[in-house]
């Protein structure tokens, strides 16, 4: 049976006996409760059962082909210094500009293939400086080396507080242990978890498939979508889309900018306060679900065309039910004294309905100030961001309860399984190449605790050692069920909240311990899961098992380190960096968050805000809601064997909002109804196009909206600071329509009478 015929057959279900499914490669298919895995389609042995794999991913491997090679290496390494440097630069400085992953993917791509044509083929020290042809696997590598320095270092946050917030300046030997523990002890959880979260097929993890889509593209490789159906190649398709959205993305993004935040009832009724929060984007619920431009769908969140329609359909529950309905019905009711606040902020206030000002309540060593505590105000938060407080409690406690219900079965079978005995193609194909032994990432497991203890104890951070541990045990505890949700959903429940939470209560008024406890807390698990990310991603590509675990130990220490000292190169040589008025806009606004969640959460504590008797002590039952709600859809799903019900997921519905706010609703329902028009009415009514064109779609609308906007930022907004077109494009109507709306002004519901105040009279 051809490919083709295989993609036609799945289309009718008909073919399979839907009543009685019986086993396929071990799978009781009349119990199989994978949402993202059609039953009645057609399995294949020699390929992947998920229709969205097959699409995306070649079936074949040569062993043979070139992937560890001194092109790859010399050009991962140059991307591992330039992506971190240029990013850590920019992440200062407001407005800020990153270097996403697609920019290296293309860059190093012409660079590689010039370097395959015009370099002799000579070798140095028995190292062939040009090993012929440039493969699909040198520019995996490359591109995943740059991936890995993309983001920030969530220490150098911890280091740069220190510095702005404390005045504390420890020196460059502490700052590095701290980031390359930090940075790499999760690299050594991803390695332990590879057996559940990479090998079986169910975990598909499907941010990566565009990915890979736009590699087997790039360079020629045949898979199920590139056979699916007559029209124009998919290379074709994709440049197409990459130079439409290219130019297009200059209305949105500079000429036309009210086409991205399209509140076009808001520009109506502009002081209309209720109409404006009702309908606003900028600092309201976004009822007007309109917006033109792809980089506000995706600002928050991956892309609604690699995402399966049933996890988006969880999102579209939790937004309607929690913020269209729940926040507006405790908003006007003044539930918090929210009405007094703004309806949608991701700022703390006081009562007067101004900003908090936490230097009125610490003392000149950080330390806190009850007696200025008492006579200023206490914490409030916008309505929107109690809920998002709710939301996360709940997510913590659904997902362990979620993947023990669901998930319990598999992880143990995983567990126990070789690639060899997967019931996959991929991981059969991968079963060839030597396997990292799990002694390396215990090695570097010890090391990297080694080296965090050793920065904690030799600098004064009142972190004591036990509860280095305990952060670094919650992380563990956490990475499988988190590391599935994110491999079958592509949402990831975040752990900042519960171990600000934890922290505080432990060690309260400690707030350089706080930070490194959430820090070790939250991104242990968050490097073992972009670490996992990538090693799928490495399955997908077929690339061996020992060069993908040595290029991504190199970049990281390469990367982690250029970040460091960039941050470090900065903070000596730019005058008044961090500073509200900086003359280059180096204000750090990122760090100016995070230092006031490092005196809300470690100086006041969360005694005072969700103990009892607290405003907010009725959010800590959200930590019951979380488990019983899935133990319920699981008790009624096996007993009453409803079909909906194998498609809801507490965990998604919980953590989907955790950008929300900033985020708005205007991020999330376009990206929903994206989703169900792509992968709900096109995949079933065209599946053979949605095989071939849905991911280089994705993939073409972001990297046309990436390299847009560096064209943009470096083209005409960072020259002159900003001030190119001031008095001609950047103040005409369309670019200044939304900000003279109270929305943008983020006007409350309740005005605080002057020199008045609201809340308790105590506290």
């Amino acid at each position: 049976m051809s490919l083709l015929e295989d993609e036609r057959r799945s289309v009718h279900p008909e073919r399979r006996d839907p009543e009685h499914l019986g086993k396929v490669d071990g799978i009781d298919l009349d119990n199989y409760d994978d949402p993202n895995f059609d039953p009645t389609g057609s399995i294949l042995q020699d390929d992947s059962p998920y229709a969205e794999v097959r699409s995306a991913v070649a079936n074949t491997d040569d062993p043979m082909m070139p992937s560890s090679t001194f092109r790859a290496w010399v050009v991962g390494i140059i991307c591992a210094v330039l992506v971190p440097g240029v990013n850590q630069f920019f992440f200062f400085r407001y407005p800020s500009f990153r270097l996403t992953l697609i920019v290296p993917l293309f860059l190093s791509y012409p660079i590689c293939k010039a370097w395959a044509r015009y370099l002799p083929k000579v070798s140095l020290f028995g190292v062939s400086l040009n090993p012929g042809p440039f493969t699909i696997k040198e520019h995996v590598i490359i591109t995943i080396m740059a991936d890995i320095g993309e983001g920030s270092v969530y220490a150098n946050s911890i280091i740069a507080t220190q510095k702005v917030v404390y005045n504390q300046h420890p020196n460059f030997v502490y700052q590095w242990l701290l980031v390359m523990s930090t940075q790499l002890i999760g690299f050594s959880v991803a390695g332990i978890c590879k057996r559940i979260l990479v090998a079986p097929p169910s975990m598909i993890w499907p941010e990566n498939l565009s990915v890979a889509a736009l590699f087997n593209t790039l360079h020629a490789q045949e898979t199920a979508g590139t056979r699916s159906r007559d029209g124009i190649s998919r290379e074709r398709f994709f440049t197409y889309v990459f130079i439409g959205y290219f130019f297009y993305n200059f209305l949105p993004s500079y000429l036309f900018t009210a086409l991205s935040t399209f509140s076009w009832v808001c520009w109506i009724a502009p002081n209309n306060v209720k109409i404006n929060q009702i309908f606003g984007v900028s600092h309201g619920l976004g009822m007007g679900v309109i917006t033109f431009d792809w980089g506000v769908i995706t600002a928050f969140i991956v892309s609604p065309l690699v995402v399966p329609w049933w996890a988006a359909a969880n999102v579209g529950i939790a937004v309607v039910f929690f913020y269209w309905f729940i926040v507006p019905i405790l908003y006007y009711s003044n539930v918090w004294y929210s009405a007094y606040l703004p309806l949608v902020s991701s700022q703390s206030f006081d009562n007067t309905g101004n900003i908090y000002n936490v230097s009125r309540i610490i003392n000149a060593d950080g330390s806190f100030n009850l007696q200025a505590y008492q006579s200023y105000s206490p914490v409030f938060l916008s309505i929107s961001f109690a809920v998002l407080y709710g939301l996360s409690f709940a997510s913590i406690t659904a997902v362990l309860m979620h993947t023990l219900l669901y998930h319990s079965k598999q992880i143990l079978t995983q567990s126990r399984r070789s690639l060899s005995d997967q019931p996959d193609i991929h991981a059969r194909l991968m079963s060839v190449y030597k396997v990292v032994p799990d002694w390396c990432y215990l090695f570097i497991f010890l090391t990297t605790f080694a080296i965090g203890i050793f920065a904690i104890e030799t600098w004064h951070t009142e972190l004591p050692v036990w509860a280095f541990v305990l952060a670094l045990v919650f992380s563990l505890v956490y990475t499988i069920p988190i590391g599935v949700l994110r491999s079958i959903t592509s949402f990831q429940v975040g752990l900042n909240v519960i171990t600000e939470l934890i922290i505080g209560y432990a060690l309260p008024g400690r707030p350089i311990a706080m930070m490194m406890f959430k820090t070790w807390g939250t991104m242990t698990i968050s490097q073992a899961i972009g670490f996992t990310s990538d090693l799928k991603l490495g399955h997908y590509m077929k690339i061996p098992h020992r060069p993908m675990f040595l290029c991504q130990i190199v970049a990281t220490v390469v990367a982690s380190t250029v970040h460091l000292g960039v941050q470090t190169w900065m903070f000596s040589h730019i005058e008044d960096i961090c500073s509200p008025h900086q003359k280059d806009n180096f204000t750090c606004p990122n760090i100016t968050v995070f230092g006031t969640a490092s005196i809300i959460w470690g100086v006041i504590g969360p005694r005072r805000l969700f103990s009892h008797g607290q405003l907010y002590y009725g959010l800590v039952f959200s930590f019951l809601a979380g488990p019983v709600l899935p133990l319920i859809q699981w008790t009624l799903h096996k007993k009453f064997r409803m079909k909906f019900l194998k498609y809801l997921n507490f965990p998604v519905i919980f953590s989907a909002m955790a950008w929300m706010p900033p985020a708005t609703p205007i991020n999330y329902v376009p990206w929903v109804f994206i989703c169900f028009l792509f992968n709900y009415v096109i995949r079933r009514r065209h599946m053979l196009w949605w095989l071939k064109y849905n991911y280089l779609l994705s993939a073409g609308l972001d990297a046309g909206y990436a390299v847009g906007i560096i064209v943009i930022f470096f083209a005409l907004q960072y020259p002159k600071n900003g001030t190119i077109g001031m008095n001609s494009i950047q103040n005409w109507w369309g670019n200044t329509v939304y900000t003279k709306t109270t929305d943008y002004a983020d006007v409350p519901a309740k005005t605080v009478p002057e020199g008045g105040t609201f809340g308790p009279s105590s506290w």
